[in-house]
This record gives C-alpha cells, sequence and structure tokens, in this order.
C-alpha cells in the first residue's frame, strides 16, 4: 500500500512541477509580447513619419538572404542578426537613374508586377504599398490549396459554414 501512495505522490509532486514552469514560462512570454509590441507600434510611427511617395520601374523580385541581396555592407551590419540568414522578399527597382535593391512588405510582395512603372510609398529600403501608375493593378494568382485546405472548404460546404479566412 505504502508504495502506491509514494508513487501517486511523487507523479502529483511532478505534474505540479510541470504545472508551475509552464505557467511561469506563459507569463514571461505574455510581458515579453507586450514589450515587442509596444516597440513595433513605435517602429511603425517612425515608418509613416518617414515615408515618401516614389516612381519606379520594377525590374526584379525574388526571395533571397538578406546578406546575398545586394546591400552595401552597412546596411548589413545594422540589420539583426537572425535577419541575415532569413529569405526577404526583395525588389530591385529603377528609382529615377538608379538602380536601387529595396525590401518589400510581405503583404504587399505578389501584388508587385514585375517589369512595370508603379507608384510606391517608400521609407528608407522598406516598400510600403504599391499603386500601378498606367492601368490597372494586378492581383496575384489565388494560390493552390492544400489537402487539408480543401477538405475543410468541402466540409464546410456541406455544413453550410461560411468558409475561414487564410491570409
Amino acid at each position: 500500500m505504502i508504495p502506491n501512495l509514494l508513487l501517486i505522490n511523487t507523479f502529483s509532486i511532478v505534474m505540479l512541477s510541470i504545472t508551475g514552469v509552464l505557467l511561469i514560462l506563459v507569463i514571461v512570454l505574455f510581458f515579453v509580447g507586450r514589450k515587442l509590441d509596444k516597440k513595433q507600434a513605435e517602429q511603425q510611427k517612425l515608418m509613416d513619419a518617414n515615408r515618401q511617395n516614389v516612381t519606379m520601374l520594377i525590374i526584379d523580385k525574388k526571395r533571397v538572404r538578406f546578406k546575398d541581396a545586394g546591400f552595401p555592407q552597412s546596411v548589413i551590419d545594422q540589420a539583426p542578426k537572425m535577419s541575415r540568414n532569413m529569405k526577404m522578399p526583395i525588389v530591385k527597382a529603377k528609382v529615377g537613374p538608379q538602380i536601387v535593391t529595396l525590401i518589400a512588405d510581405d503583404k504587399i510582395y505578389d501584388s508587385i508586377p514585375v517589369k512595370k512603372e508603379v507608384k510606391a510609398v517608400v521609407s528608407g529600403i522598406y516598400i510600403m504599398s504599391v499603386k500601378a501608375a498606367h492601368g490597372k493593378v494586378e492581383l496575384a494568382p489565388p494560390k493552390k490549396k492544400n489537402f487539408i485546405q480543401r477538405t475543410v472548404a468541402k466540409l464546410q460546404e456541406k455544413a453550410g459554414a461560411n468558409p475561414i479566412k487564410r491570409k
């Protein structure tokens, strides 16, 4: 009888300690997330203050590692170490007489037309939004759904529910 009681007592102590550690982890992540949200809001205000409208001819666009994108060494040194090895949406464009390399926002990267003139809102080397200079804005082709997304859409259609909108 005593070994069973000891086993239950040990199990409950282990589970309580794991629960305590997870609770502390959630609390720490909550405060770190709030701090990062404040930092992002400040950076967004700074970007909005420094934005300017530019007409440019898009030469090429692709996803490349930041250090391989062709930025000057001073720009690469200022970037956080984690982002240097990440693939980023890079756009080569002709702005006036110069050919420059810019970083596009992930939300607008697919809608940027290649070999066309566009009016863009730029803040430093970051493209915030794009509008077509001549003619219509071409929408990006819809992405092909994977098996799970197709199955969820079929089930929702059968149930008569509204489809889930995913980005």
